[in-house]
């Protein structure tokens, strides 16, 4: 499937790309690439669709500029990347991709875009927009969860019974990780375009360029910041669980203490001693019942002034 870029995207006959008046966007699964790469005279020297493809990247060669693209799954970061492979040179750009992903992009495209004057920059500065279009909001929402949490371990929320746990911050950390290796990755990919080596875009229009690495930038530093406030959350509930435990020892400690002298008086009054002279005694029972009250009462007292219960 090939579009001529005009105002929109014309849909064309990919088979007569080297006769269009203007440059174009092809999408050809890999088999179709292999069948028609020639039609292309792009003077490739490697085949960009010929190994796995693991990063986004991009790579000048003689006579154009063959790249990849591996783009995570925004919903499920755990699922394998989305990757495609594009080559481009002064007259155009061809993305040899079999999972759908690049026809969608160009699609939403062609519906939702109208150049004054349109260029093959443009097109590709729209293209990588669309690549990180929605990203700003799924950062921000990530940001705002990351609050919910550190306000829930800060105020000791126990949401439905059950105290509170880092999981999903882990899992988040994963994705603004992932996030942030993908802009490093597009940013190096904005940036050879930029450098535009073997002349294919006029100097006036690698300002999309500096447009989409300026963005791609910002992004790169808010992912970087959450990164960090994952961090900080993390030390944060390490520090609530310490002090939950410290509380838990010194309640424990207050308790063995209050307890530890009517620990001695069981004991001492265990021993087996034929002459007691208190056993002999009316009052021996209720006023030691009433020391041993004495004694929890001012043990309480004096930890309470003290603060340690």
């Amino acid at each position: 499937m090939t579009f001529l870029i005009d105002e929109t995207l014309t849909e064309l006959d990919s088979l007569s790309v080297e006769k269009q008046r203007g440059p174009y966007v092809s999408i050809l699964t890999k088999k179709e690439w292999e069948s028609n790469r020639e039609k292309f005279d792009m003077g490739i020297e490697i085949d960009p669709g010929e190994s796995e493809i693991v990063v986004t990247k991009a790579e000048v060669n003689y006579d154009s500029v063959t790249g990849t693209f591996s783009i995570p799954n925004r919903k499920d970061f755990s699922q394998k990347d989305t990757t495609f492979a594009f080559a481009l040179d002064e007259k155009g750009v061809v993305f040899i991709d079999d999972s759908g992903t690049a026809i969608s992009i160009v699609k939403q495209i062609q519906s939702s875009k109208k150049w004054r004057i349109p260029s093959l920059e443009r097109f590709l500065y729209d293209f990588l927009d669309r690549l990180i279009g929605e990203d700003q909001q799924l950062l921000s929402k990530y940001e705002w969860e990351l609050y919910s949490v550190e306000r829930a371990i800060t105020h000791g929320d126990d949401e439905n019974g059950e105290s509170i746990t880092i999981d999903r911050v882990n899992d988040i950390r994963g994705d603004v990780r992932d996030l942030h290796n993908h802009y490093e990755q597009l940013l190096d990919l904005a940036e050879i375009l930029e450098e535009n080596e073997n002349n294919f875009f006029s100097k006036e229009n690698l300002r999309y360029f500096r447009l989409i690495s300026n963005k791609i930038e910002r992004l790169l530093d808010t992912s970087a910041g959450i990164g960090e406030y994952t961090m900080q959350i993390r030390d944060l509930y390490k520090m609530h669980l310490d002090i939950k435990q410290n509380n838990i020892m010194t309640i424990l400690t207050a308790v063995t203490t209050i307890f530890m002298p009517l620990t001695l008086i069981v004991g001492w009054y265990g021993m087996n001693f034929r002459y007691m002279p208190e056993l002999n005694f009316r009052w021996s029972y209720p006023v030691l019942a009433a020391i041993s009250v004495l004694i929890v009462v001012i043990n309480a007292i004096v930890f309470k002034k003290k603060k340690w219960m």
